[in-house]
C-alpha cells in the first residue's frame, strides 16, 4: 500500500471516521467483523478477539470487541506503575491495567478518535477511577513527556497506523529506562491479494494495514528495544462471507489454500537501562538483537 505523506493522512482520516462510527456499534457486531469494519460475518463469532471477561478488572462497558489479543494479561504490570495504552478506545485495557497498577498507580489512554475518548471518559467517571486519564492524540507523536511510563500496552492498533516505525520510536522515548511494552497486533506472512490490500475498509479493519511479521519485529529492534519476545501467536481466519465482498470465488479458494498467513501476535520488548525481565509467554520466539534479519518460522532472528 502506498503510504506517502498525503496518503498516510488520508488513511488516518479513514480510520478516524470509521472508528467514530465503530464507537457506537455493539461489541457483538465488532467481534463478528474485522475490528468492527469490513462487514459482519454470519459464520464465525469472534474473528479476532480474545475473551477479556475472565481478567480481573474487566469492565464490560469499556469492551467494544476490537482487540486481537490480551496484552494486559502478559504485561507484568506492578502496583504503582504508570501505564500507557495506545489506541485506548472505550477504555477496556486501561481498566484492566488499572486493576493491576492499583489506586496508587496511573493509567493513561491515548486515542485520536474523539467519540472514543468521550466514551472512555464517561466510563471512567461512572466507575469512579480518578487515576485513569484519556488523552486525545496521535500515537505517532504522543502527547506525553519522555521517560514517563513503566509499561505500554496496545491492542490491535498499530495495524491502523501508516508509520509504524515512528510509533516504536515514540514508545522508546516515553518509556523509562528498563520499562517495557506488551502489545497485540496483526502481522502477515506472505502477500495479501490486491483487492484486500488496497481497500480502505479492510485497512480500517486491521487487515490491510498489517505488515510482514519479520518487518514488524525488525522495527522494534531498530527502535532500540531489547529482550524482544513473541509471547503469543494466534492464526486469524477471515470468513468467506467477508472475503466474498472483495474477492471472486476463485480468488477466495486461492487465498485459503495459499501461503498467506494472517496472525495475531503479542510482543514484549524492553528499553535498556534496567534489570532484564523474565517474560511471560504462551509460545515464544526470541529475537536476537545482534541480527536484524528475521525469517518466518525460524524461531530466532
Amino acid at each position: 500500500m502506498n503510504t506517502d505523506q498525503k496518503t498516510a493522512e488520508e488513511l488516518k482520516e479513514t480510520v478516524r471516521q470509521k472508528y467514530s462510527q465503530i464507537s457506537e456499534q455493539g461489541a457483538d457486531y465488532n467481534a463478528r467483523s474485522c475490528c468492527g469494519a469490513g462487514g459482519e460475518s454470519t459464520k464465525v463469532y469472534n474473528i479476532m478477539t480474545d475473551d477479556y471477561s475472565k481478567l480481573e478488572g474487566y469492565q464490560p462497558e469499556g469492551d467494544l470487541g476490537l482487540g486481537c489479543g490480551l496484552p494486559t494479561e502478559f504485561a507484568q504490570i506492578q502496583k504503582g506503575d504508570t501505564v500507557i495504552d495506545l489506541g485506548s478506545g472505550a477504555g477496556n485495557d486501561c481498566f484492566v491495567a488499572r486493576h493491576e497498577t492499583g489506586a496508587e498507580g496511573k493509567v493513561l489512554g491515548i486515542d485520536f478518535t474523539e467519540p472514543m475518548i468521550s466514551k472512555a471518559r464517561k466510563n471512567a467517571d461512572k466507575l469512579g477511577f480518578n487515576n485513569v486519564e484519556f488523552r486525545y492524540g496521535d500515537i505517532e507523536d504522543m502527547p506525553v513527556s519522555e521517560n514517563m511510563a513503566d509499561v505500554i500496552v496496545s491492542n490491535c492498533v498499530l495495524n491502523l497506523v501508516p508509520n509504524k516505525e515512528k510509533v516504536f520510536t515514540e514508545m522508546h522515548r516515553v518509556l523509562k529506562a528498563g520499562g517495557h511494552f506488551s502489545i497485540s497486533d496483526i502481522v502477515l506472512e506472505g502477500e495479501l491479494p490486491d483487492a484486500l490490500r488496497n481497500d480502505a475498509e479492510m485497512y480500517a479493519g486491521c487487515v490491510a494495514g498489517a505488515i510482514q511479521k519479520e518487518t514488524y519485529l525488525g522495527y522494534i529492534k531498530d527502535a532500540g528495544f531489547e529482550n524482544i519476545t513473541v509471547q503469543k501467536e494466534k492464526p486469524i481466519e477471515i470468513p468467506d462471507d467477508i472475503l466474498s465482498q472483495y474477492l471472486s470465488e476463485e480468488e477466495i479458494s486461492s487465498f485459503n489454500s495459499g501461503s498467506m498467513g494472517i496472525t495475531s501476535i503479542t510482543v514484549f520488548a524492553q528499553k535498556a537501562g534496567g534489570e532484564t525481565k523474565s517474560v511471560t509467554k504462551e509460545s515464544v520466539t526470541l529475537i536476537d538483537s545482534s541480527n536484524s534479519c528475521c525469517t518466518p518460522g525460524s524461531g530466532c532472528c
